[in-house]
């Protein structure tokens, strides 16, 4: 009979250790969260909810992320910093600013699209009987020349009849135009609808007419990411995606308070209203739109893109013979794969 002599042993013994030692560090390093950096739009309001609620229930670590979100001061800027450094991994974010900076060379491409319909629009007083256009002439407007709004505004009028100078437009600086018009100081305001709608209802109460509703629609809010970003951190990218359209469907599902008592509970000193954090998330649901038959939240729609070529293009802001698909990727965004994690 053959015997095994004892070197042998010792050197199966320490194989054995270090297949052992290699298995478990691989485990550990499965077990490892993918740190994953995240522009958001502004300070925080209602259409962060489902970062934040993510966040709050540990469901971005479930899927294998370490998530940091970092507040922005404008669509723009957030599309320029993330499109142009190395500093964020995506980006989320009016989608209208980034479909310009890309037609302009930035690097960047639409991941999801949550608010489907374009969120700018006209607040009216609720007792004005204002209801499109047409009703303006003579009305004493603000608006903000620097905003993603003042390029559409005659095109706006002219769905009335109208032109500029049947309107006095008053040009304010963005951080009065709400203070101006819940005052008095103005008839009407041009603005970003879901979120001042529900911050001046509680001085003026307030309504809103909707450029989608007269020809000039395009994707509103949603993630967005570099290039070079989607190349080389495109599977974390699409599980943050994925996880925060499935966070969105969750709130839609009757769970409106429980996210904003997240983003309280994340921002405990931004001095925010829990209140106007409802109402901002019910305003926006008016801008989501219903997803294709079978589709789910945050699936990016080829006409989406058809339409904002169209609507941006009109007024000059990108050229008329881009490409709606060179603004989007398709099939990163799969909510059903987390299903299962949101129902527990």
């Amino acid at each position: 009979m053959r015997t095994t002599k004892p070197y042998a042993w010792r050197r199966l013994l320490a194989g054995a250790a270090f297949l052992a030692l290699w298995a478990a560090g691989g485990a550990a390093a499965a077990a490892t969260p993918t740190p994953l950096k995240v522009r958001l739009d502004w300070t925080p309001w209602g259409v962060q909810a489902p970062f934040h609620l993510a966040q709050q229930k540990g469901w971005y670590k479930q899927a294998g992320l370490d998530v940091t979100l970092e507040d922005g001061n404008g669509s723009v800027t957030t599309v320029q910093i993330v499109g142009s450094s190395d500093a964020f991994d995506v980006g989320h974010a009016a989608l209208a600013s980034m479909m310009i900076a890309r037609d302009k060379g930035l690097p960047v491409k639409a991941v999801a699209v949550f608010a489907r319909q374009s969120d700018i629009g006209l607040l009216v007083p609720a007792d004005s009987g204002i209801t499109g256009p047409g009703a303006l002439k003579g009305r004493k407007v603000a608006y903000t020349a620097g905003s993603l709004e003042a390029p559409f505004i005659d095109a706006f009028l002219a769905a009335g009849g109208l032109k500029r100078g049947d309107v006095e437009l008053v040009n304010v600086d963005a951080a009065s135009k709400a203070s101006t018009y819940a005052v008095g100081r103005a008839d009407a305001a041009f603005s970003t609808i879901p979120f001042f709608l529900p911050v001046v209802s509680q001085k003026r109460p307030s309504t809103a007419v909707r450029f989608a509703d007269f020809g000039l629609n395009m994707p509103s809010f949603g993630l967005f990411a570099s290039e070079d970003k989607l190349r080389t951190r495109g599977d974390a990218i699409a599980a943050f995606a994925s996880v925060t359209a499935r966070a969105w469907e969750y709130i839609q599902a009757g769970h409106q308070d429980e996210a904003v008592a997240a983003i309280m509970a994340q921002r405990p000193q931004a001095r925010l209203d829990p209140q106007v954090l409802r109402g901002q998330i019910d305003a926006l649901q008016a801008y989501f739109g219903k997803p294709p038959a079978g589709g789910r939240m945050g699936v990016p729609v080829p006409d989406d893109w058809t339409q904002a070529v169209k609507t941006l293009s009109s007024v000059g802001l990108i050229g008329a013979g881009a490409d709606p698909a060179s603004f989007y990727v398709q099939g990163l965004v799969h909510p059903e794969r987390y299903d299962a994690m949101v129902a527990q």
